[in-house]
Parts: structure tokens; sequence; C-alpha cells
């Protein structure tokens, strides 16, 4: 069984110079976790997820040993909407890409998943564009219909 046999081809992704803004309002719109990273050519050129955006939106500690966060009423406000204009290039994963390709097995893309603790990995043809997404719940997904509910 090959990646092609259940990976997700309605991808949803999103360009670097996109906001935050424009990313939340993917990710919410579709409830999904995470997209690519594309160019106009629908090559991939990073991820961000969720976890991305919680950890860019988070208040910086401040103060002695970094214990102590300094904000003022309404600050916080202000500094999230300020922070919502920054481009996704500034917030997404562009180094160590783990991707896979259609032909890849089934096997493989588990182990992926699993031993880098990843909730979606693209899928990328021969030529770099994405063509699909997997995510661990295509993975439980597949197991169940191909072998439990057989």
């Amino acid at each position: 069984m090959n990646v092609r046999d259940f990976m997700i081809t309605k991808v949803y992704t999103i360009k670097p110079s996109n906001t935050v803004k424009d990313l939340l309002n993917i990710l919410k719109t579709n409830r999904i976790g995470g997209v690519p990273v594309v160019d106009d050519r629908d090559q991939l050129l990073g991820m961000v997820s969720d976890g991305d955006v919680l950890r860019y939106l988070s208040p910086t500690p401040m103060g002695i040993a970094g214990l102590v966060y300094i904000i003022e009423v309404g600050e916080m406000e202000d500094v999230l909407r300020e922070k919502l204009n920054t481009p996704v290039k500034e917030i997404m994963t562009k180094r160590n890409l783990i991707y896979v390709s259609p032909t890849e097995e089934f096997e493989t893309t588990i182990r992926l998943l699993s031993k880098h603790r990843l909730k979606k990995l693209p899928v990328v043809n021969g030529a770099g564009r994405v063509v699909g997404v997997l995510s661990r719940g295509d993975i439980i997904n597949n197991i169940y219909e191909q072998i439990i509910d057989n």
C-alpha cells in the first residue's frame, strides 16, 4: 500500500507572504492543525502549524530569570493584533523539512510520523509540487478501514 492510496488530495496551502491572521482563518475555517507553505508553483517551502502560531503569539518572559511577564491591561490584545500581521515566512518551519512521495510505502510513513512526532506530512511529487497531505488521523482511519473494518 502506498501513500497515494490514502493521502488527502484537497490540500490547503498558504504563501509565505500571507499573514498569521490569514493562516488562522484557514486553520479555523477548515478545522485543520497545519498547512504546507508553498510558492506560486506549489513548490514546498515549509510547514506551519497551530503550534507554531501559539509559540509565536505567547507572551515573552521578562525580568529576573525570565519568570516575570510584564503586560499592562489591554496591552496583550494590542500585541496580539500586531503579531497577526506578521508574514507566515517568519514563523514557518523551513529547515529539515520531512515529506513523502506518493509512491512511499505505508509502513515508512508511519515510522516517519512516529519518529519525528509529526502531526502532518506533505506529499510531494517528483517535480517538487505539493500534491497531498497526510495526518495522523489519516493513518488511523486507513488502519481502521483496511484492517479492523474488513
